[in-house]
């Protein structure tokens, strides 16, 4: 940020890219809408914001900073998400043909890196609750069970929090791995706020996690796309970690999403306690007035039960419309349409709010009144599709074949009621939250495929399928 702010005082007139030169070339209708700051802070980082050889080293001087501030020995920023960290992560623990053990909860990410790398995952089940069909993640038992049935494996990576703010036991989990001398990595994209406050769930750090990811743009202040992923001890070399993100990455980054990231690390150094004290306080009396409208429950003690989730993040706003029989798909469409209110994610039967340090009374206020409106026009919004919610046994699907093997393998299109029992070629991805319900190198079943397709049917969607009505399935194709 400081940076930034000299690169204005000097007056520098660039001969470089971007072309827009600072918003003179840029179209002035896009200047209206997206103001003229956004196009004059948008210069090289190389050759630009430092000089031709990073003499100023400002981008490893905010880095340094932010590991201080959470805690860890080493930090990377990323501007292209933690889609990206996480990638980098897994190639800097596992290669092709290597085991990884992974909480089958993952994010298409996670999976998209077992495609590009050919690392062989041993799937780690999550901690499945049969009666609010939801999957929490996987418990430090399990974890203990996988490394004693796969003790080659070179790692272990786990999601947490959730979607839905469930966490894991990091620091039992992170004891097992290192028991044998294995690295932790977490995918804590949803977690970026969770160092600066103790009332919140663990930070992966503090943990005894090797490495952890955290989309800053979710749960911070960042830019979209601000993602920075965070290493210490000495099970993962950094040098490693940054090469693996340097072969991954952009070599245009954008000083934009870097400086959004240096700017609320600062944020939260100076304010961040102070700022996440209210957000918690507010989330506590937001859950308290949805939990006193008639049709709605906001769940809470029932995710942190014994045997399923170890703690939960209180700003995710878990909405639970059994009792209103509505779905949350048609849910979240209907509070869109009618009362401005864009929610995290809906599935079957929920809607999640997420709150952060920038919500306040009235915007929880609008969201309030929202819900009431909605339980009003219930009447309206019933009925419709059923998804059809398999056991939690009926979504564990077999591995036939690596994930990298079956992605870039001779594929075909097929009728979706003759995709049971083929090998599938594709991601099937409910998004939000983004978790593949299906993945390339699994066997496909017929009540997953049930689920998928009346889950469209109902309103879910599967932005990944190459037919998303679900119609046909990319399966391999039989040799």
């Amino acid at each position: 940020m400081d940076a930034l702010a000299n690169y204005h005082r000097r007056g520098f007139v660039p001969f470089t890219p971007p072309g827009h030169k600072q918003g003179r070339g840029a179209d002035p209708r896009a200047r209206e809408v997206l103001g003229d700051a956004v196009f004059s802070s948008d210069v090289l980082a190389v050759s630009g914001l430092d000089t031709r050889t990073s003499d100023h080293e400002v981008l490893a001087r905010a880095q340094a900073l932010m590991a201080d501030a959470v805690h860890a020995e080493n930090a990377f920023f990323s501007t292209c998400g933690s889609s990206l960290s996480v990638k980098s992560a897994m190639l800097s623990v596992a290669g092709p043909h290597e085991k990884l053990l992974v909480g089958r909860d993952a994010h298409k990410s996670v999976v998209s890196g077992l495609i590009l790398s050919g690392v062989r995952p041993v799937w780690v089940e999550p901690t499945w609750d049969a009666g609010l069909h939801l999957a929490h993640p996987p418990s430090a038992e399990a974890f203990a069970r996988a490394w004693e049935e796969h003790p080659d494996a070179r790692g272990a990576l786990v999601t947490s929090p959730t979607p839905y703010g469930t966490c894991a036991d990091l620091a039992a989990i992170a004891e097992i791995c290192h028991r044998r001398g294995k690295p932790l990595i977490v995918d804590e994209a949803w977690g970026a706020h969770l160092p600066f406050h103790p009332d919140l769930p663990s930070w992966a750090m503090d943990a005894g996690a090797d490495v952890c990811v955290t989309s800053v743009h979710k749960m911070g202040a960042g830019l979209e796309q601000g993602s920075v992923f965070h290493q210490q001890g000495g099970l993962v070399d950094p040098d490693v970690l940054k090469a693996r993100e340097d072969l991954l990455g952009t070599t245009s980054p954008s000083v934009l999403i870097y400086a959004g990231l240096d700017a609320w690390r600062r944020q939260m150094v100076e304010h961040g306690r102070e700022m996440l004290q209210e957000a918690i306080e507010l989330s506590r009396r937001v859950r308290a007035e949805v939990e006193k409208i008639d049709g709605l429950h906001v769940c809470e003690d029932e995710f942190t039960a014994p045997g399923m989730a170890y703690d939960l993040d209180p700003l995710q706003v878990v909405v639970d419309l059994e009792a209103l029989g509505v779905l949350g798909y048609r849910a979240a469409d209907w509070l869109r349409e009618h009362c401005g209110i864009n929610l995290h994610l809906s599935d079957h039967r929920r809607i999640s709010a997420q709150l952060t340090f920038a919500d306040n009374a009235q915007t929880t206020g609008l969201l309030v009144g929202a819900l009431r409106e909605l339980v009003d026009h219930a009447d309206d919004l019933r009925g419709g599709p059923e998804v059809a919610v398999p056991d939690p046994g009926e979504l564990r699907l077999e591995l036939a074949d690596l994930p990298r093997d079956a992605f870039f393998g001779p594929a075909e299109q097929v009728p979706a009621d003759a995709a049971a029992g083929r090998v599938c070629a594709e991601m099937l991805t409910p998004y939000p939250p983004g978790i593949p319900a299906v993945m390339p190198g699994e066997l496909i079943t017929r009540p997953v495929l049930d689920y998928l397709r009346s889950g469209v049917a109902a309103g879910m969607v599967v932005p990944d399928a190459a037919d998303e009505s679900l119609d046909t399935i990319r399966v391999l194709a039989r040799s």
